[in-house]
C-alpha cells in the first residue's frame, strides 16, 4: 500500500519501521522542523522520525506548519492510498485529511474516548488508571473524535513511568497498525463512532500540572511522580530549593517505613536508598532519585550525603 507518514518523536518511529517491514511503500515522511537543543540553543537536532526516515532512504519534508500550496503539492505528489499519523504534533485541516483516498489514520496512545488530546500516556498514569492502550482511529476535524477501527489494551504496572509506558505503547501501536491496515484498506474492518460518555481530555503538561501536592493521598502523589518521569519531572519545594522527584512508588502501609514521620504531609527522611515522603493519608511515597536545578539526576542516597540528614525536613 502507498503511504504518506506523519510523525515526529520516538513514539512514532516503531510505526514507521513496522510499515516498512510489512512491505508498504512509504512515499513521503512529514515531520516537524529540526529544533535547537542544549543550553546554548545553537545546535539543531533533527526529530527521531527524520533520523529513522533518512536511514531508510525515504524522502523527508519538514514544513513549519502543514498548510499552504507547497505543502499540498508535496502531499498530492506522493499519490498515497492512505496517510498514517503518529504523534505528528500539528492538527491537520479537513481538506488535507481528504487527500488520500482512504483518508488519514491515527495511532493514538489511549483507549478512546478516554484521554483525547496531547498527553494521554501521562494523564493515564496521573489518574492512576489500571489500564490503557492504543487506538487506530479515522481522523476528522475534531480533536481525537474520529471513529475507531481497533484498539489494544494493556495493564499499567504500579511502578511504570510514563517514559516506560510510552515505549511499550509505541510498539503495541505499531503492531496493531500493521495488523489492521490490510483489513481497513479492503473494507473488511469498519470504524465505530466513539461513545461520548467517559470522554476525558489529556491537556498539555505544564509546570503547574507537574507540581506535587502532599495533601493528596499517597497513591496519587506516587502516580504524579511516575507520570512526569522522565519529563518534565514532578517537583516540590524543600525549603527554598526546588527538587524534582523520580522513581516514585507507593510504600506498603504495613512496611513501617516512615512511621516516625509524625510531622504530617511532606515530612521526609532517607530510608536505605529511598527518599521517603509522607502524604495526607499517613501513607508514604518512596522516590529513588532526585534532581536539583541545573544539575543531573542523582540517587536519593547521594542527595542525602550532599545535604546532611533530612529527618524533620518538609516538602511543600
Amino acid at each position: 500500500m502507498k503511504v504518506v507518514f506523519f510523525g515526529t518523536p520516538d513514539f512514532a518511529v516503531p510505526s514507521l519501521r513496522a510499515l516498512l517491514d510489512a512491505g508498504h511503500d512509504v512515499r513521503a515522511v512529514i515531520t516537524q522542523p529540526d529544533r535547537p537543543k542544549g543550553r546554548s540553543r545553537s545546535v539543531l537536532k533533527p526529530p527521531p522520525v527524520k533520523v529513522a526516515a533518512l536511514d531508510a532512504g525515504l524522502p523527508v519534508h519538514q514544513p513549519l506548519k502543514p498548510i499552504g500550496d507547497e505543502f499540498e503539492e508535496v502531499l498530492r505528489a506522493a499519490d498515497a492510498d492512505v496517510g498514517i499519523v503518529v504523534a505528528y504534533g500539528h492538527i491537520l485541516r479537513p481538506h488535507i485529511l481528504a487527500v488520500p483516498p482512504l483518508g488519514m489514520l491515527n495511532v493514538h496512545a489511549s483507549l478512546l474516548p478516554r484521554w483525547r488530546g496531547a498527553a494521554p500516556v501521562q494523564w493515564a498514569i496521573l489518574a492512576d488508571d489500571p489500564e490503557t492502550g492504543v487506538s487506530i482511529m479515522q481522523m476528522e476535524s475534531g480533536l481525537d473524535t474520529g471513529p475507531v477501527f481497533a484498539e489494544a489494551r494493556t495493564a499499567i504496572d504500579p511502578r511504570e513511568t510514563s517514559g516506560e509506558l510510552l515505549v511499550r505503547l509505541a510498539h503495541l501501536g505499531a503492531s496493531l497498525l500493521t495488523t489492521t491496515l490490510p483489513d481497513i484498506a479492503n473494507r473488511r474492518l469498519h470504524a465505530e463512532r466513539q461513545d461520548a460518555e467517559g470522554m476525558t481530555y489529556a491537556t498539555k503538561i505544564d509546570r503547574a500540572s507537574a507540581r506535587l501536592d502532599f495533601s493528596e493521598p499517597a497513591h496519587l502523589v506516587a502516580a504524579k511522580i511516575r507520570g512526569m518521569d522522565p519529563a518534565p519531572g514532578a517537583w516540590a519545594m524543600l525549603g527554598d530549593t526546588e527538587v524534582k522527584l523520580f522513581g516514585g512508588h507507593l510504600l506498603p502501609g504495613d512496611s513501617g517505613i516512615g512511621r516516625e514521620l509524625s510531622q504530617g504531609p511532606g515530612a521526609t527522611n532517607i530510608v536505605g536508598d529511598l527518599l521517603v515522603i509522607r502524604a495526607a493519608d499517613r501513607l508514604c511515597v518512596g522516590a529513588t532519585s532526585v534532581q536539583l536545578p541545573g544539575k543531573p539526576r542523582m540517587s536519593a542516597a547521594d542527595f542525602s550525603r550532599g545535604h546532611g540528614t533530612l529527618f524533620g525536613a518538609r516538602f511543600s
